[in-house]
Parts: C-alpha cells; sequence; structure tokens
C-alpha cells in the first residue's frame, strides 16, 4: 500500500476528515498504513486492545481512544507482534505505547501520542467498536483510516 495522506486529502476533499490538534510519533516498521478501521476505548488497560489484535486483523486499522494518557503504554513489542502474526495494517493510539526500538523492527504501522516504560495495567476493562472521538473525528468501525508522516485522516469509504 502506497500513499500520501496530503494526495488523499486533494484527491477527496469531499470525503476525508483530519484528526487536527495532537502530535502523532510513528513507531512501527511501516511509515504509511491505512485500512479498515476496528475501535477500541480503554484507559491505562490495554485488556481489549490484547484481545482484539490476537483476531485477524486482514485489511484492517485498530483505532483506539486511550483517553490521551501517557502514563500506561497500550502496546508494547509482543502485543505489536501479534498484531503483525494476524496480519493488522496497523494501530493508531490516543495514548501510548513502549518498546520502541523493537516497535521499529516490525511489519506494522504503529501510531501514538508518545512513549512510556511502563506497561498497562489489565483490569479486563474497555469497549469494542464503539464510536470513539479525539482529534476533532468521529472514528467508526467500518469506516477506513489512513495514517503517515503527514497525519492521519479518516473517509466513510477505501480511498485505494
Amino acid at each position: 500500500m502506497s500513499f500520501v495522506t496530503c494526495d488523499l486529502c486533494d484527491d477527496n476533499a469531499d470525503l476525508v476528515s483530519v484528526v487536527t490538534g495532537l502530535n502523532w510519533f510513528s513507531y512501527g516498521g511501516r511509515k504509511a498504513f491505512g485500512g479498515e478501521i476496528v475501535t477500541v476505548k480503554c484507559f491505562e488497560d490495554n485488556s481489549r486492545v490484547k484481545e482484539r489484535l490476537a483476531t485477524d486483523g486482514t485489511g484492517k486499522v485498530l483505532v483506539v481512544d486511550g483517553g490521551g494518557s501517557l502514563r500506561n503504554a497500550l502496546i508494547g513489542d509482543m502485543i505489536a507482534e501479534s498484531a503483525v502474526k494476524n496480519g493488522w495494517q496497523g494501530v493508531i493510539i490516543h495514548g501510548a505505547c513502549r518498546d520502541v526500538d523493537e516497535l521499529a523492527k516490525l511489519d506494522v504501522g504503529v501510531m501514538t501520542l508518545g512513549c512510556v516504560p511502563i506497561k498497562s495495567v489489565r483490569r479486563g476493562e474497555g469497549q469494542l467498536d464503539v464510536e470513539i472521538v479525539f482529534g476533532g473525528v468521529v472514528f467508526r468501525s467500518g469506516e477506513y483510516v489512513y495514517a503517515d508522516n503527514n497525519g492521519v485522516i479518516t473517509a466513510p469509504k477505501a480511498l485505494l
């Protein structure tokens, strides 16, 4: 999958929504990624992130609303390895990650607001496939997201 979000915006100005007001960091080995959105909403508990990335994610991107917390990482190398094994295109987390040197070696996109060395708590909390909102955009499972070093955009249908 080769694209530039700037070009997708130019070619689909009437369809795209652009995430604004957030500074993203790209940690995965894949710098541009996109696909069908699957959502998770959680706060400092990555139980649902781990569960979802252990399922078939062919052509999909997990979008996680972690409340913007940078206190606990919601993904690290082991969960990201599971994502690769299960065919996920990438993960976008409104929160933090860890194991950044290992994430960079994996063929998956990982964009977060930052990194922190402490792992997530595990209480089995979180919601799947709910509408989530951050950066002025509503993310819905079944719609599409595209991310690269220019930013994150969404669209109600596939743009590629």
